[in-house]
């Protein structure tokens, strides 16, 4: 199980971004997947998970409506559409899977990491 997130980069506050972490080495949609961020001297943070098979969603509380996640099943893709975006937001960003079918992704010591790519939220 191979996992890669891109998309990040600097974006104004307000603004959108799209991280995509595509899943090389098994079929993402069978399982469910996770997306996490780590802010400098911060803990890590749970952010969204999708489910395999049902494709059901649940999103942390600080991300509730401005975050949405999805699959591109045709590209073996798990997507985060990040909205309204904030200062807050800036972290590192990574996609995981306990290679389970259900929520949640627990990221533990038999977790799969993508590897982070840097969100930056700044005027």
């Amino acid at each position: 199980f191979q996992l890669q997130a891109s998309g990040g980069g600097t974006v104004q506050p307000g603004g959108s971004l799209r991280l995509s972490c595509a899943a090389s080495g098994f079929t993402a949609a069978y399982y469910a997947v996770g997306w996490f961020r780590q802010a400098p001297g911060k803990e890590r943070e749970w952010l969204s998970c999708i489910s395999g098979a049902e494709d059901k969603t649940t999103y942390a509380d600080s991300v509730k409506g401005r975050f949405s996640i999805s699959r591109d099943k045709a590209d073996n893709l798990v997507l985060l559409q990040m909205n309204n975006l904030s200062p807050e937001d800036t972290a590192v960003y990574y996609c995981a899977t306990d290679a389970l079918v259900r929520c949640p992704v627990l990221g533990g010591r038999k977790a799969y990491w993508g590897q982070g790519t840097q969100v930056t939220v700044s005027s």
